[in-house]
């Protein structure tokens, strides 16, 4: 008798149970990620490392334990900062295994700094990386034109901030013309139609300076403006940039970039130009302190000229002076005289020459020059009538030669000129088969037909 049967029951031992690897694996995961399916975690990114996918692979540790962590390419493009080694966040997602090494993971579907905010951290992160570059440098700063004579505005064209800088621009100076790029001025699309604002008036090369123009707002609603390609079509433009984005308070990545930070759009306007009373006032200051200047120039000058006019050397200058005068008005006087010899020396061989030619009678001779070419012409006229008409009738004659030769007068006699497909002059009956197409050439256009039988 067995020990179980003494005690009165039947002792049957346990059936084991045998899984698979992957059996057990798919086994937890299903009951982690049941459980486990939207979880926050924080803890300190380590082993940060990005792949060329572009998902993102780290851990989150603590002082006790680490978790693998795993974020898709999906989720991690819309990421506002980017992670790195040794900052402090909180993740959301959910729990699960990863089966080829056995290994518990976060799948994480957002990502937070801890302590602030995914867009402060960006902005953090790009102005520390851009300022190492150089973009904030103050060399590289293009200055503001005194006196721009047209101006290119990017901003939203419904907004109250195009018409606060119109208004602005009006009252101070009416002469100056804007020109405005519209664009959206919060959002996704707010970055990139920015950039093209920026790149069309470099491009068109028709403004003197640009403003970029926004009212204020909360971080998210300037989030366009901390942009990191928009940042580089700043620094890169030609033309000088006012960056005027929120209120006096807020700062941009595009403000730290641009030529000139104004706190506000209108105070943009104000600094962009000077008002035309300001200009109208320095003008006639400027014109005033010219015309002092140059009084006073005039009295030095003045007294310089009376003391130099005082001094010995100008009083025998002036005799040599009147001397040389006299001097030339003496050989003005010769001069005349001679000159007046010479007319009357010329009047007096003028009027011999007209008493000489008096005593020849021209008329006579040119009349009889004129019969005589008279004649030659009418001797040249008949000769050329007589060979022009032995030409006449040589040409005649070779003109009937050759219009009876002519193919075409054959033609006129009912004649026909046949041609096969290919352009060539048919002789031979043989040359053509049944259905080949021939064309006929008659005095008076042409005619294609089709063999039907060549004889």
């Amino acid at each position: 008798m067995s020990f179980s049967d003494q005690l009165g029951f039947t002792f049957t031992a346990p059936q084991r149970r045998i899984w698979q690897v992957r059996d057990i694996v798919a086994s937890v995961r299903g009951a982690l990620e049941n459980q486990y399916a939207d979880v926050w975690v924080e803890g300190e990114i380590s082993n940060f490392r990005p792949a060329d996918s572009g998902h993102l692979y780290f851990s989150l540790k603590d002082d006790a334990a680490q978790l693998r962590i795993v974020m898709f390419r999906s989720q991690a493009r819309l990421l506002k900062f980017r992670p790195e080694n040794g900052l402090k966040i909180i993740a959301r997602g959910r729990i699960t295994l990863y089966e080829g090494r056995g290994e518990l993971q976060l799948m994480a579907e957002y990502l937070e700094p801890q302590g602030a905010g995914a867009l402060q951290v960006a902005f953090e992160q790009l102005k520390a990386k851009l300022q190492a570059e150089g973009l904030f440098a103050r060399e590289r700063k293009k200055p503001i034109p005194v006196h721009p004579k047209t101006i290119g505005v990017v901003t939203s064209p419904r907004g109250a901030v195009i018409q606060d800088i119109l208004n602005v621009l009006r009252r101070r100076h009416n002469g100056v013309h804007i020109l405005i790029f519209p664009a959206q001025m919060q959002g996704e699309p707010a970055a990139l139609e920015v950039s093209a604002g920026v790149r069309w008036f470099n491009k068109s090369t028709t403004v003197d300076v640009i403003i970029i123009a926004r009212g204020g707002g909360a971080i998210e609603d300037l989030a366009a403006f901390n942009d990191e390609a928009l940042a580089r079509t700043i620094a890169a433009s030609a033309i000088p940039i006012i960056s005027a984005v929120g209120h006096e308070t807020d700062f941009t990545i595009c403000d730290f970039v641009a030529d000139l930070r104004a706190p506000t759009p209108s105070a943009a306007a104000e600094l962009v130009i000077r008002s035309k009373q300001e200009l109208d006032d320095r003008l006639t200051a400027l014109s005033t302190h010219l015309g002092r200047a140059l009084r006073v120039r005039l009295l030095e000058y003045e007294k310089r000229l009376d003391r130099l006019a005082r001094h010995g050397a100008f009083g025998s200058m002036r005799t040599a002076i009147a001397r040389r005068q006299q001097k030339i008005d003496d050989l003005v006087f010769r001069l005349s005289s001679a000159q007046a010899n010479v007319f009357r020396q010329l009047h007096r061989r003028l009027d011999v020459a007209t008493t000489r030619v008096r005593h020849h009678d021209l008329r006579s001779r040119f009349a009889s020059e004129y019969r005589q070419i008279d004649a030659q012409v009418a001797t040249l006229a008949a000769t050329l009538r007589s060979y022009l008409m032995k030409r006449r009738s040589r040409m005649e004659r070779l003109s009937s030669q050759v219009q009876a030769l002519s193919p075409i007068s054959i033609l006129e006699r009912g004649y026909a000129l046949v041609f096969d497909a290919e352009g060539r002059l048919l002789k031979d009956a043989r040359q053509v088969h049944e259905g080949d197409t021939i064309t006929a050439q008659l005095a008076l256009g042409q005619i294609s037909a089709t063999v039907k039988k060549p004889e």
